[in-house]
């Protein structure tokens, strides 16, 4: 399932990186790669702060689509 329908202080193993290859690569220079651990922090209209590799983020809605887990 997409990151965005993940609930909010449960921990999730990151399944796969979808979208074009430009997308792919900025996640994965951000910590979001295969088999790496991510939680959600807050949620609010659809657009997340995550924690991945012990540091928080926001992102919108349309990226965290693409962070299968």
């Amino acid at each position: 399932m997409p990151l965005t329908l993940a609930d909010v202080g449960k921990a999730y193993t990151i399944v796969r990186i979808t979208g074009k290859d430009e997308v792919r690569t900025h996640l994965r220079n951000l910590g979001f790669v295969e088999n790496g651990i991510v939680s959600i922090v807050s949620s609010i209209n659809g657009n997340l702060i995550v924690e991945v590799k012990d540091c928080r983020m926001a992102m919108n809605e349309s990226l965290a689509r693409r962070i299968m887990v």
